[in-house]
């Protein structure tokens, strides 16, 4: 005599099916010695609503012709989770996330907002999700559904794709060390700034400016460089190139 789902939240409120032979008129199911509540019968299957509880329980039909074997059924409680490995992506999402916790194991859905993604389990501890695309740029919740329940908790943050609309001063020594403003859009998560492919130090002042250092030239040569910004929403690069020029000699 089967049970179908085998385990369900220690709150209760589980759908489960008992399927065998004989079944019809059931009276009674008992998860333990807690009735469970009787919403389907037919002569080859019972579906009931769980009751509340704990641990390990048996299962038991009852009918006019009397008491069925015992099947188990396993509680399990709602899970914990205690860290996203990435607090905010791109919008489009794409990018994979690693949610730690307890009682992970079971997990069929991680949410995002609306948007749900089905989890990879890697243990009891650890779940991996592929971040579904966002309705919108900001925060939205995330929960994890297992077994045992929904928890929520967590916020992660949709990042739209940066812009690059300029910059200033437009051109500096082949040495480096100009001081550059770069402007645009959606430029908060600046992960990176580049001069022709080097990497150059930078400070984020707002979600439309980041301030960086042109680095020297790779053969101390005069040329154009592009300028990239790189977030956590993707990469762009400025309409024009930033020029190193060479000073005057005498």
């Amino acid at each position: 005599m089967p049970i179908s789902p085998s385990q369900g939240s220690t709150a209760g409120g589980t759908t489960v099916t008992i399927t065998g032979t004989n079944l019809a008129g059931a009276t009674a199911v008992h998860f333990g010695s807690k009735p469970a509540t009787i919403t389907g019968n037919t002569p080859t299957s019972v579906t009931v609503v769980s009751p509340s509880g704990s641990g390990v329980v048996p299962v038991t039909v009852t009918t006019p012709g009397g008491t069925s074997n015992p099947l188990n059924f396993f509680y399990v409680g709602a899970p914990f989770k205690s860290a996203l490995s990435t607090t905010s992506g791109p919008l489009a999402g794409g990018n994979t996330i690693t949610v730690s916790g307890t009682g992970l194991s079971t997990a069929t859905a991680v949410t995002f907002g609306a948007n749900a993604a089905t989890p990879t389990v890697i243990s009891d501890s650890q779940i991996t999700a592929v971040v579904p695309a966002g309705a919108a740029a900001g925060p939205v919740g995330v929960s994890v559904t297992t077994a045992g329940g929904t928890n929520n908790g967590f916020s992660y943050t949709y990042v739209d794709s940066p812009t690059v609309t300029g910059f200033t001063p437009a051109s500096g020594p082949p040495s480096g060390g100009t001081a550059v403003t770069i402007t645009g859009t959606n430029l908060a998560s600046t992960q990176s700034v580049t001069f022709g492919g080097i990497a150059a130090p930078f400070t984020v002042i707002s979600d439309a400016s980041v301030s960086a250092v042109s680095p020297p030239t790779a053969d101390g040569q005069p040329g154009p460089a592009d300028i990239t910004v790189t977030t956590l929403a993707g990469s762009a690069t400025a309409p024009t190139p930033f020029q190193y020029v060479a000073g005057p000699g005498i």
